[in-house]
C-alpha cells in the first residue's frame, strides 16, 4: 500500500474520529514513520519464524500486541476514554482480546490506537524534520524488542516528504 493509500485510507479517517487537537502534519509523519518501520505497511501480521510467517503476537499495520499497546491505550488515562468512544464508532467492543483482533483488518481502528499511544506520551510531537527526536518517541512509546535504528531515517524522510509534497 502506498503512503498516499494508507494516509486516505486509515488515518484520515482515524484522525477524523478523535479529538481535533490530535491533528496535525507532526502527528501524520509519526504515524507513518512508524507504521513504515514496524510493518512497511505491507504486514497486518507480525512476522517471525525462519522463513518468516504472520504468526506473531503483534498486530495491524503498527504493530500492537495484546497486553502492551492495546491494554495501554484502553486504560491510559490520556486515551482510554478516546480509544472507547473509537472503539464504539468502529463497532469494536472495548477489549485487548477483541482490539487486537481487529487491528489485523481494521485499518481505520489500527491508525487511531497509534495516534492514541503517541497522545500517551507527556511530550510535544517532535517539529517536522527532527528525525532523531521523532525515533526518541517512537522508542518511548512502542518500546519494539528489536529497534531497527539503521533504518529509521530513511523511513522517516519518506514519511515526512509524503506530508510535506505529497
Amino acid at each position: 500500500m502506498t503512503l498516499a493509500e494508507i494516509r486516505a485510507s486509515a488515518i484520515a479517517p482515524a484522525l477524523e474520529l478523535l479529538p481535533a487537537q490530535m491533528t496535525s502534519p507532526e502527528a501524520v509523519v509519526m504515524l507513518l514513520a512508524i507504521g513504515l518501520q514496524e510493518s512497511r505497511f505491507q504486514h497486518r501480521r507480525q512476522l517471525v519464524g525462519r522463513p518468516p510467517r504472520p504468526a506473531g503476537p503483534a498486530t495491524g499495520f503498527w504493530q500492537f500486541e495484546r497486553g502492551g499497546g492495546v491494554t495501554g491505550v484502553l486504560s491510559h488515562r490520556a486515551s482510554r476514554d478516546h480509544a472507547h468512544a473509537l472503539c464504539r464508532s468502529r463497532d469494536v467492543i472495548a477489549a485487548p482480546a477483541e482490539v487486537w483482533v481487529a487491528l489485523q483488518h481494521d485499518d481505520v481502528l489500527a491508525a487511531g490506537f497509534a495516534r492514541l499511544l503517541l497522545w500517551t506520551d507527556p511530550h510535544r510531537l517532535p517539529a517536522l524534520g527532527d528525525a532523531q527526536a521523532a525515533w526518541d518517541l517512537y522508542i518511548r512509546t512502542w518500546r519494539p524488542g528489536k529497534p531497527h535504528r539503521q533504518t529509521w531515517d530513511a523511513l522517516y524522510v519518506q514519511a515526512l516528504s509524503e506530508v510535506l509534497h505529497g
